[in-house]
């Protein structure tokens, strides 16, 4: 986003932050405020789950153009237009575009593994993948650039950065070993914690500081993504190994996407390294960082 949208945005968000404390009790309008930033941050994500649902209603098996090819198609279409407006930077696009990268070679493998499936047909796949099924991932990737930018996140204080780069391998590479050797996921889970106990994330709403401490937001965000993921199964856009249709995802799988979510954000870090700090960040930095 060039500065001019920025600029805008913020200029809008402190309009209708203001307007909404001169009528609302002050946690009421804050939590308004938060939810609508959470909302437009994952814009992206949104759109695609609402062509997921839209599709997943109209698209007939006979039509020309597979429902599978169509999703790719639209998904295209968002991440152009999302640039074109400025919605998102370039170098946003880089983040996503490693986001895209990763998330297809693990549906790939898992797809291959038996783990999950897309029972529909499409011209444009992979190894029985259709590449739309990456831009779910990039739309992670979407979110997590989006939320640091529009909430002045800052995350501190920060464990060593190479510490986290080796959890973040551990945990993606788990997902691929534990097909053939032994699970290690409650130790990975015991290390997100040690590692990031201590960490916030602080962010901003209108001229306020807030903050929560990252692992409690990774479990609320991963039970987020655990109701998309039912969205996704109850459109029959994949279903998982054992899952019949209509069938709600296991909560089991909200483990999962803890553990994906810090894969996600180490991978998002490596291009947004001015948000961590190794100590308390206090309201003045973020201010500072804010002109």
């Amino acid at each position: 986003m060039n500065s001019r949208n920025s600029n805008r945005t913020r200029r809008l968000e402190r309009r209708l932050g203001d307007r909404m404390r001169a009528h609302l009790p002050l946690a009421l309008s804050e939590f308004i405020m938060f939810t609508l930033k959470q909302g437009w941050a994952a814009i992206f994500g949104i759109l695609l789950l609402g062509g997921l649902i839209v599709t997943g209603w109209i698209w007939q098996p006979d039509w020309a153009l597979a429902r599978y090819d169509a999703l790719l198609i639209y998904a295209l279409a968002l991440q152009a237009l999302l640039l074109a407006t400025g919605m998102e930077s370039w170098r946003e696009v880089r983040v996503i575009l490693l986001f895209h990268l990763t998330g297809t070679a693990m549906e790939i493998f898992k797809v291959q593994a038996g783990s999950w499936g897309y029972p529909g047909g499409g011209a444009i796949k992979l190894y029985d993948v259709p590449l739309f099924s990456g831009f779910m991932y990039a739309a992670v990737g979407s979110y997590m650039a989006r939320v640091i930018r529009l909430f002045d996140m800052r995350f501190a204080p920060y464990p060593p950065f190479r510490a986290t780069v080796l959890m973040a391998v551990a945990i993606y590479g788990n997902f691929y070993a534990h097909h053939f050797l032994p699970d290690i996921r409650m130790g990975l889970f015991a290390a997100t914690v040690l590692l990031f106990a201590r960490t916030r994330i602080w962010f901003r709403i209108g001229e306020r500081s807030y903050w929560m401490p990252l692992p409690v937001a990774a479990f609320l965000s991963s039970f987020f993504l655990w109701l998309a993921g039912n969205i996704g199964t109850s459109t029959k856009t994949w279903l998982y190994n054992g899952q019949a249709s209509g069938e709600w995802v296991s909560l089991a799988k909200m483990g999962s996407w803890y553990l994906l979510l810090y894969v996600s954000f180490v991978t998002v870090t490596l291009v947004f390294r001015e948000a961590l700090s190794p100590t308390a960040t206090p309201a003045r930095q973020m201010q500072n960082a804010r002109q």
